[in-house]
């Protein structure tokens, strides 16, 4: 792959944590995949970040893998992309070490992510989870990254990771470039199904909530004829009319048009074709992708290529950093 010197550089991850939804689709990986033509793009598989949280060593690895076949299956491409697990570039913890002595206790305990993992998982409470804002701004600025493309509820790390590099370059002389969020915003607004005041999310306790990238057609279409609406039968977008508007959201975001021709499109139309057809949309979308990805995950030699190429470039990459960094903050490193 030609190095992208004059394209600016991306970094993001996705923890491989179990299935993905179509707002994950919608709203990140869609995003990367068109991301990739334009900046030099380093995409993670957050492993390190996944153990945060208990996990069963064999389900993370075969979660791990099934990531990598989906991004690949949804347009992610190994030439114009670094695509790598994070565990696999070791500059991400040694980096987070050197971060976490610039890091004040107070700001860790602030962020959104401690307090949620720390409220659902009050049995296990570690110091992980409050360092993981320092490990994303290390996963973050080990790369040099200019953007970073984010949903509005992960701006507070990336706000981290500014500070963070700001309070660096002001100590030790100027290191890390402060990186921007990139805020998505198509995929932004689709919401839980069985509850539009939520967003769509794969840890939701009603199985008809949330649409995930595996399920079968049959399913599919299933979870969007039970999805809720109103008693107006009116297709709108209206902010009195939640579940309506979140459903001609989806079907803009799979059908590739604007909300606006969605709800021309359905105009005087009844709730149980409209929801008929937002469903097949998306099962339309989906059953290519989920094709590839089985192909794929046939083919373990070819993951594990794809994802060893794309570590040797990230650690190529983040080493440089890393050893700037060292340098600065008085290591010795030998002659």
């Amino acid at each position: 792959m030609a190095e992208g010197e004059n394209k600016k550089i991306i970094y993001s991850a996705v923890q491989p944590s179990g299935n993905l939804t179509i707002g994950n689709y919608a709203g990140a990986i869609r995003n990367w995949v068109r991301l990739q033509e334009e900046y030099d793009c380093f995409y993670a598989i957050a492993d390190l970040h996944a153990i945060t949280v208990r996990q069963e060593p064999e389900k993370l690895r075969r979660h791990t893998l099934e990531l990598a076949a989906t991004y690949l299956a949804c347009g992610l491409d190994p030439e114009k992309c670094a695509l790598y697990v994070q565990s696999h570039v070791p500059q991400h913890a040694e980096l987070c070490w050197v971060l976490n002595t610039l890091t004040y206790v107070g700001e860790a305990s602030r962020m959104t992510q401690f307090k949620d993992k720390s409220a659902k998982h009050a049995d296990n409470i570690n110091m992980g989870l409050m360092d993981y804002p320092v490990l994303m701004a290390a996963d973050i600025l080990l790369y040099l990254a200019d953007c970073v493309p984010v949903g509005v509820d992960q701006k507070q790390h990336v706000e981290l990771a500014r500070d963070i590099a700001i309070r660096f370059n002001n100590r030790y002389g100027e290191t890390f470039r402060v990186p921007e969020p990139l805020i998505r915003r198509d995929g932004a607004s689709i919401r839980s199904l069985q509850d539009p005041a939520k967003k769509m999310s794969k840890s939701d306790e009603n199985p008809n909530a949330a649409v995930f990238l595996s399920d079968d057609r049959d399913t599919v279409l299933r979870k969007f004829r039970r999805a809720v609406t109103d008693s107006e039968n009116s297709i709108r977008a209206s902010e009195e009319k939640p579940g309506v508007s979140n459903l001609l959201s989806i079907y803009s975001a799979f059908a590739g048009c604007t909300v606006e021709e969605a709800e021309k499109t359905f105009e005087g139309r009844g709730y149980g074709e409209f929801k008929l057809a937002v469903g097949e949309t998306v099962a339309d979308v989906l059953a290519p992708i989920q094709a590839e990805q089985k192909r794929l995950l046939s083919d373990r030699r070819y993951l594990t290529e794809i994802l060893k190429g794309g570590a040797e470039r990230a650690y190529k990459a983040s080493r440089k950093t890393l050893s700037k960094v060292y340098r600065k903050v008085g290591f010795f490193q030998g002659e």
